[in-house]
C-alpha cells in the first residue's frame, strides 16, 4: 500500500531546491573543468520531473531554468525553455520513476542533460560567446556534462534508495514479519 504524504514531499522539494540553489551559486562559478561548469538547475529540474512529473515538474523546471539564466551571463529564458520542454517529456508518466531503479533514471538523466547542455552551448555560439563548434562541443559541452553527471550521482542514489523504502527488501533476522516458518 502506498501512502501519499503531501507535506513530506513538499518539504523535500523545498529542501532540494534550496540545496541546488546554494550549490549553483556557491560551487558552480568557482569550480570548472576546462570551460565547463556544474549545472545544478538541470539536476533539480530533472529530479523533480522524475519524482513527480506532470504540471508540477514543468513549473519547477521553468523556475529553476529562470534562476540559472539570471545567475549567468547567457540569454534570459533559454535554459528555462529547455528545462521546461525536457521536463515535460521526462514527466509525462506523472509518477515516481526512481522506483524503476537507478539505471533507468540514470539513462534518462544522461540523455536529457546532454541535449540541454549541448543546445545551450550551441545557442551561446550563435550569440557570439563561443569561438567555434570545437569550442562548443569539446571545451564547453563535454566538461559541463561530465561535471553535471557526476554531481547527479548522489541525488540518483538518494532518490532510488528512498523509492525502495530506504532499507533492503529482505527481512532482518528475528523480525516479526519473517516468513521463515511458513
Amino acid at each position: 500500500m502506498q501512502k501519499k504524504d503531501a507535506n513530506r514531499s513538499r518539504y523535500g522539494n523545498v529542501a532540494l531546491a534550496a540545496l541546488c540553489f546554494v550549490l549553483q551559486l556557491a560551487l558552480a562559478p568557482n569550480l570548472a573543468f576546462g570551460s565547463g561548469r556544474f549545472n545544478f538547475a538541470v539536476i533539480f529540474a530533472f529530479c523533480i520531473s522524475l519524482l513527480v512529473g506532470g504540471r508540477r515538474g514543468v513549473v519547477y523546471s521553468f523556475f529553476a531554468g529562470l534562476v540559472f539564466d539570471l545567475s549567468t551571463t547567457g540569454p534570459v529564458g533559454l535554459v528555462a525553455l529547455l528545462l521546461t520542454l525536457t521536463s515535460y517529456v521526462l514527466g509525462l508518466e506523472e509518477r515516481n520513476r526512481f522506483s524503476d531503479g537507478a539505471a533507468a533514471c540514470l539513462s534518462s538523466f544522461a540523455i536529457s542533460s546532454l541535449v540541454v547542455i549541448f543546445v545551450y552551448h550551441l545557442a551561446m555560439l550563435a550569440m557570439g560567446q563561443a569561438g567555434s563548434l570545437f569550442d562548443v562541443v569539446v571545451l564547453r559541452t563535454l566538461p559541463s556534462y561530465a561535471l553535471t553527471f557526476v554531481a547527479y550521482l548522489p541525488f540518483n542514489h538518494h532518490f532510488t534508495k528512498d523509492a525502495a523504502g530506504g532499507v533492503s527488501a529482505r527481512p532482518r533476522r528475528g523480525s516479526h514479519y519473517s516468513v521463515k516458518g511458513l
